[in-house]
Formats: structure tokens, C-alpha cells, sequence
């Protein structure tokens, strides 16, 4: 009985892989005003995918202690579209505290993440790196 309930779990959690979305794992924002950036983790939440504050790093590279925003949602509500696409969300940016439509595309190890107004007609983005 025992190896049955280890065998069905081992089933389930290679499932749970087997069906990873290509996007999930921690990611490296492009630098900010300050040349700081963050980490952010992906992975799905509910049908769609979201993305979550880790860490925050100075420009120097160390960790910023304390930073206010650690653990808070940036991405939501993102839905993959295929081919590495990705819609219908939104992104929160921290720095000017402003919600946006967005967008994000894969290609490879690098994640192009868009913020957008009017409509979707005007967008400004970032490329961020995979770190894990």
C-alpha cells in the first residue's frame, strides 16, 4: 500500500512539471530610475499567471533590506496566448505606483514584459532575465 501512495505521488509531481508553463521561474527586471531592479517570480495562479515581488537589489548589485514592496503581486491575470505570448493581464509598477494593461513575450531566457495605455496602442517595456 505504501509504494502505491509513494507511486501516485510521484505520478502527480511529475505531472505538475510535465505541464509547467515555459514562463514560470524567477526573473530579473530591467534596472530602474536608480539603476536598482527587482526579482520577480512567475507561476500560475488559478488559470492564468501571475508574477510576485522576491527580492530587491540596489545598483550595486546588494540586496536591498527592508525594500516596502517585497512580497507584493506585480504581474496578474495573465493568460498565454502560445508560442511564447502573453495577455489580458496587468502590471504593477512600483516605482510610480501605476497599474497597467500588459503583455509579455518569451524567447528563450529573456521575458519582454509591456505596460500599456490607450487602449494598448502605446507600450513601453523591459527585458527581463531568467535567474531560475
Amino acid at each position: 500500500m505504501k509504494t502505491k501512495i509513494l507511486t501516485a505521488l510521484a505520478l502527480v509531481g511529475f505531472a505538475a512539471t510535465a505541464h509547467a508553463d515555459p514562463v514560470d521561474g524567477i526573473w530579473k527586471t530591467g534596472t530602474g530610475d536608480d539603476g536598482g531592479y527587482l526579482h520577480v517570480s512567475i507561476a500560475p495562479c488559478g488559470s492564468a499567471i501571475c508574477g510576485t515581488i522576491d527580492n530587491a537589489f540596489q545598483a550595486s548589485g546588494n540586496e536591498e533590506p527592508n525594500y516596502a514592496h517585497d512580497g507584493k503581486q506585480m504581474i496578474w491575470d495573465m493568460v498565454p496566448e502560445g508560442s511564447g505570448n502573453y495577455s489580458g493581464g496587468k502590471i504593477w509598477d512600483p516605482e510610480a505606483d501605476k497599474t497597467y494593461k500588459s503583455k509579455m513575450s518569451l524567447k528563450g531566457n529573456t521575458l519582454t514584459v509591456k505596460g500599456c495605455v490607450a487602449g494598448g496602442l502605446v507600450c513601453k517595456g523591459q527585458d527581463w532575465t531568467r535567474v531560475q
